[in-house]
This record gives structure tokens, sequence and C-alpha cells, in this order.
């Protein structure tokens, strides 16, 4: 273990360290290197092996299986506080997360069992490989499973992970299942030609298979088999890590704006004053920021614990109740969605020109937003938030909402 990371579980009590000291620390040595790597993109090995290192991969695991049972909004603090430096370390992290989610949503109790004590004994790290909207992936049923064939893209994740999440299209049942898989298995092939202009260290890229055999075993979730209100709260993890994400990416760049303007920021000619912080159209400025990130945070945070009650309800969750977590993440996101975007471009009007040199890198954060808000299309959570305004119609269960 790397001497620099905290350690999650402390060696004299058995207990564990308080995961959010933790991921501020990551979170620091991630932002000492955040501009050289956003700029040379490519596999984060070594910060992630930190994150494998610090024991925060086990943050979400069930207590009886060895991990820290921590509730999402503990999760999601984390992610926050990663995304703040680094927002591609955060995704790979978050979804990381979202695939045990998936474990505990549709997984079988002997699943669990064994999936989350490997992922706790052998420290694996898991990464996802279930685009719904991406059918190339398909499975053949055969006695005692499926062969895959296919590829998947928008694999967040993939490069460096343990085990995947997997959806494949089986066209005779004409539905998908899902299952989780050995990401070294024979015949998956995990591609490094994630090149988006953001979020470059995500691990993003497209996942092959040919003639996979995937046992019934690690089949979660059967073709056709109708999910439960409990087993479509997935989304709504995955939502709220978007969420956090982008909340994360403004908190992120609203920091580096004020530290700069506090340091080296020079007032404008015109402004009559000699420190640009006494400059009234700057502080307003700032002030209006500050009314992004303030809801967006409360909402967020809300949305969390609306999330952490549902999953304590269990089987036992109703729909309505399920219903009333989508329009929690929805306003949340739509929110955070705008901060990110709006202050990651706006800060550069507080800051002026020398700002913009390479050496800051501050365009990463309008880069990294910009990237990840076009995960799925924010006019849909709009309209599902009017339908709700309007006519008390609750969102649709999708794989998005």
């Amino acid at each position: 273990m790397s001497s620099s990371v905290l350690p999650l579980r402390t060696p004299d009590s058995g207990r564990f360290a308080d995961p959010l000291a933790v991921a501020a620390q990551l979170a620091e040595q991630f932002a000492a290197t955040a501009v050289e790597r956003d700029r040379a993109g490519g596999h984060a090995a070594h910060e992630r092996s930190l994150i494998r290192d610090s024991g925060l991969l086990t943050l979400s695991i069930p207590t009886e299986f060895g991990g820290q049972g921590a509730p999402w909004s503990t999760v999601y603090a984390v992610i926050r506080s990663l995304a703040r430096a680094d927002s591609a370390l955060a995704h790979v992290f978050g979804f990381h997360h979202l695939q045990l989610a998936g474990i505990a949503l549709y997984g079988s109790a002997v699943q669990q069992r064994n999936l989350y004590s490997a992922s706790v004994q052998q420290g694996l790290f898991w990464g996802n490989a279930l685009n719904p909207l991406d059918r190339r992936t398909t499975a053949r049923a055969i006695p005692g499973g499926y062969v895959l064939d296919g590829v998947k893209s928008f694999a967040s994740g993939s490069v460096g992970a343990d085990w995947l999440t997997i959806s494949a299209w089986d066209n005779e049942a004409g539905a998908a299942l899902i299952a989780v898989l050995p990401a070294a298995q024979p015949g998956v092939q995990v591609e490094a030609d994630w090149d988006a202009f953001g979020q470059r260290q995500t691990d993003s890229g497209n996942v092959s298979f040919e003639k996979v055999y995937l046992p019934a075993a690690l089949v979660l979730q059967a073709p056709g088999q109708t999910p439960t209100a409990q087993a479509t709260l997935r989304s709504q993890v995955a939502q709220l890590v978007m969420t956090n994400l982008y909340l994360g990416i403004a908190l992120g760049a609203f920091e580096a704006a004020r530290e700069y303007t506090l340091t080296q920021a020079r007032p404008w000619f015109a402004s009559g004053v000699d420190e640009a912080t006494r400059d009234p159209f700057i502080q307003h400025r700032y002030g209006d920021l500050w009314l992004k990130l303030r809801p967006a945070t409360l909402l967020a945070d809300h949305a969390a614990q609306l999330l952490d009650a549902a999953f304590a309800k269990g089987a036992a969750l109703t729909a309505r109740e399920r219903g009333e977590v989508a329009v929690a993440g929805a306003e949340a996101k739509v929110l955070a969605h705008r901060a990110a975007i709006e202050i990651g471009n706006e800060m550069f009007e507080l800051t002026g020109a020398r700002s913009t040199s390479a050496r800051f890198g501050f365009d990463r954060f309008w880069r990294n937003a910009r990237v990840h808000t076009l995960h799925d299309p924010v006019d849909y959570k709009l309209r599902d938030l009017g339908r709700y305004a309007l006519e008390g119609r609750l969102p649709d269960p999708t794989p998005y909402s």
C-alpha cells in the first residue's frame, strides 16, 4: 500500500477511517498532476492504484461481506470531493460503485455473497459495459449459459477493470440480459480508444466480445425479466453519480477562479479600485456563481437522502416512491448540469486573459463538464419535471430516468 495515501482501515483498531478524509487526501494528490494528465489523456494506472490502495472501493459494499456499508449520500460526497480535483477519476470511481449497486439491485443472495466477498478480498475494480442503447452485443442461449458477440461503446472504467457489468441483446427473447464477467474472460477485448476532448482519463472506450462464454450463474437479470421498482433504482444511482460529478466540477472551477482572483487577478483600469476583489462587478458575478452552486448542492444532497431511504425499503419500495426519487434526481441533475457548464465558462470573465494560459489548465473544467453532460439530454429531465409540475406524472422508469 502506498504510504502517501491514508489507509481506510486503521491497523490498530480494525475500524475504517473517515472516507471523506481519505477522499480529501486523494483529491489533493490528484490535483497536483491533474493538468498534466489531462493533456496526456490515456490510462491513469498510478492514480487508479491509489484509489484501490485507499480502500474506498469497498465503500458501498455491505458490512456483512466485509465492506463499509456506507450510505449513498457518503458515496456521492466522496465522488464530489474527487471531482473537484479530477472529474475523470471521480467518474471511474463513481462507475465502480454503480456496478456494485447493480449487484445489490439485480443479483440473487448467492450472487451478492460471491461477488461482494470477492470484491473485498481481491480488491476488485469494476468497470462498465452496459450501455443500454448499444445493442450490438448479442447473447445466444446455449446449455448452461450464453455466448456473447459484438461491441459495447462508452464502456466507462473498462480499461484496467477486473470485472465488468455487461448487457447483451437476446434476439430470440427480444430483450436484453444484464450480467457480470471477468475482464480477462477469453474473447473479451477492452480497447483503450477513448478520444473525447474532455474526461480524458475515464477509460471509456469500446469493449468487444468474440464468442465469449457467459455462465448462467453470472446473469443478474435474465432476458425479458420484468424489473421490480427496487431494481429500477439503478438508473437513479447512475444519474446521481453524474449529478455529483457535475457539482464537483462546478465547485472545482469556482475554487480555481476564486483562488486566482484573490492571488493573481489585476483590477480593470476603469474600476477605480486597487484590488480585483474590491471591484463591485467582480463581487456581483461571484455572488451570481454562488447562487448557481447553492441550490444545486442542496438538491443533490436531498436526492441522495431520498435514494438512501429508497434503498432502505428494499423489496417493499413502491413505484410511487421510486418515482419521487427520480423527480428529486432530475431536479438536482439539471441544476448541477447548469452550474458546471456555466461556471466553467464564466470563470474566465472573472479571472481575465492571463488565466487562459495553458499552464493553469482552467479550460479542463468546461471541457470535462461539456463532454459528460452529453451523457443523456437534459431536456428530457426538464420534460419529466414539466409533466410532474403540470400533471403530477412521475417519470417512467428507463435506464436514464
